[in-house]
């Protein structure tokens, strides 16, 4: 075992034996890891209230790179309290880890945790959950090989006169191809190239309207469920607070 710093976020936390617990951390140098807390869930013990779900920070381990690496010390970054004291930021930030958990099991790239992070960190200072969300789940699709055509019209390469876009279509589409397709909103189409390249941590302002918001999310709720066959289960419970 190496003796190591890390920079990581836990996605998720098991019990094991009596005392002790499996952690599964996003790391920036490793990507996923699995980490064993040992006896950290004895009252005394100075890893218990890091070795949670969502303790973002530097994870100093005995790192093995086949099995399970141990941790010994963390340094938390930021302790993300505005996260952890709102059930709708919860859900938000729970559905961000999930899907990057699977998306890094498709590629390894470091960048899946940087997306993460500067996420978490904006959804923290109070930016939207959902708009931020909808900008990951953008930048994820380039990882998953999936990114829709959001430079010209998708079916005939036109970069002009871009009137709406489309999940059946992969993209945009330009007046010439449409059909009948539901026609978004002018901002919708502009806002969507802008958040396929916008830097999240650079970030300073994102007020955006209702319906343009809505039509984001729609189309890239149809777009996930068209070409990644990922199934993500608070996604469900998302569209139950949006129906509340």
């Amino acid at each position: 075992m190496n003796k190591t710093k890390v920079k990581g976020i836990i996605i998720s936390d098991t019990n094991y034996s009596e005392s002790s617990k499996i952690l599964h951390i996003l790391t920036s140098e490793y990507g996923l890891i699995g980490v064993i807390s040992k006896g950290c869930r004895n009252y005394k013990s100075k890893l218990r209230s890091v070795s949670m779900k969502l303790t973002y920070g530097y994870f100093y381990i005995n790192y093995k790179e086949d099995g399970l690496s141990t941790l010994t010390e963390v340094d938390v970054i930021d302790d993300l309290k505005n996260i952890k004291t709102d059930l709708i930021k919860i859900g938000y930030c729970s559905y961000l880890i999930d899907l990057a958990k699977q998306v890094i099991k498709q590629n390894q790239s470091e960048e899946i945790f940087s997306i993460l992070e500067s996420a978490l960190l904006k959804i923290n200072h109070e930016f939207s959950p959902g708009l931020i969300t909808n900008i990951v789940e953008l930048k994820y699709l380039s990882f998953l090989g999936v990114s829709p055509i959001l430079d010209c019209c998708a079916i005939c390469g036109n970069s002009k006169d871009i009137v709406t876009v489309n999940s059946d279509a992969g993209g945009y589409i330009c007046k010439n191809c449409y059909t009948n397709e539901y026609i978004t909103d002018e901002k919708t189409v502009k806002l969507l190239r802008m958040f396929n390249f916008v830097d999240i941590s650079k970030i300073k302002e994102l007020n955006i309207q209702d319906k343009n918001s809505s039509e984001i999310n729609k189309f890239l709720e149809d777009y996930y469920l068209k070409y990644t066959g990922l199934f993500l289960k608070p996604k469900n419970f998302l569209s139950q607070i949006k129906q509340n």
